[in-house]
């Protein structure tokens, strides 16, 4: 007889493509998860995964017996929370990602309030700004800025948003407004750094077209909560998304900086793996995200450009 616990080890193993991984997802020793993968095998009398000493994928007959169990859970599954949806109860964990500056400034008491809402469920909230891998960190969804193409995910969209360049008061009247994006490379500019690769390439939109200006990055970090803190520190100008600083430009903290030219379209999307059972906890923090990011949104309209001639 195969439990339901062998069922779930056998879809993180192909999930992760790893056996250790899938061992840490649920909670198990990878000796322990190995022995278990032997055991299952030995009592079906087939062969299911083929290993290799940095991967483990399904076989044929694998990928066959998979398939049924993934249907089979998700039945299952799907019962359970409808169920419990039913009683206005859900419970379980749910892991999100987001960007860390918008993590720690905005998402962190909406996600207090549903958990007061849902004291069932158990919020795993990971920041950082880094592009997750639903699959491989066992992400039920994750916030990302930008229109990402890849067919892998399920995409919500949150609300619009773009990329602005910003400053603290201080700093302007200490190193002066520039007047064009070229007087950026004078300045002190602070850069993300996403991976190896610092995202030091600015893009703008003109009446006449686009423009990219390569900048000399005074401080870079892969945080973008510190690019902030430096931001309002008034150490330089920083490029960040409009929802990430527009409580602080409406408060004066922040000053928006050439607001004529900047208008790189990033939204605001919630990612899902595609392919992958997403159980009713997990649409209802996205329901309680949307409806907060929404009304967000529309307390701070991001306003795009305006004609140079209305500059102040």
């Amino acid at each position: 007889m195969i439990a339901l616990d062998d069922l779930r080890l056998l879809l993180a193993i192909a999930d992760h493509g790893n056996l250790s991984a899938a061992a840490r997802q649920l909670g198990l020793l990878p000796a322990t998860a190995s022995a278990a993968l032997k055991r299952i095998e030995q009592a079906l009398g087939a062969r299911l995964f083929e290993r290799s000493t940095r991967s483990v994928r399904p076989t044929d007959a694998g990928a066959t017996y998979l398939a049924s169990c993934r249907q089979a859970l998700d039945q299952l599954d799907g019962a359970a929370e409808r169920l419990a949806g039913d009683r206005g109860r859900f419970a379980g964990p749910v892991r999100l990602a987001a960007p860390s500056d918008f993590g720690r400034s905005v998402l962190r008491p909406w996600i207090d309030a549903f958990q007061e809402q849902h004291p069932a469920i158990r919020v795993t909230l990971l920041l950082g700004d880094h592009l997750a891998d639903l699959l491989r960190d066992d992400v039920d969804c994750a916030l990302r800025y930008g229109a990402l193409a890849d067919s892998a995910f399920i995409r919500r969209r949150m609300a619009p948003s773009g990329r602005v360049l910003v400053a603290a008061p201080a700093y302007l009247e200490a190193r002066g407004t520039p007047a064009s994006p070229e007087e950026l490379r004078r300045h002190r500019c602070l850069v993300l750094l996403r991976g190896r690769e610092p995202l030091n390439r600015w893009r703008f939109a003109m009446a006449d077209g686009e423009r990219t200006v390569a900048v000399e990055a005074d401080r870079v970090t892969d945080d973008g909560a510190l690019l902030r803190d430096w931001a309002l520190a008034g150490v330089g100008i920083a490029y960040k998304s409009w929802l990430d600083v527009a409580a602080d430009v409406a408060a004066g903290r922040l000053h928006r900086v050439l607001p004529g030219w900047t208008r790189e379209d990033t939204p605001l999307q919630l990612l899902f793996a595609s392919g992958r059972h997403r159980p009713l906890r997990v649409d209802a923090l996205a329901d309680h995200l949307a409806a907060r990011i929404a009304a967000y949104a529309a307390a701070h309209p991001f306003a795009g450009a305006v004609p140079p001639s209305a500059r102040p």
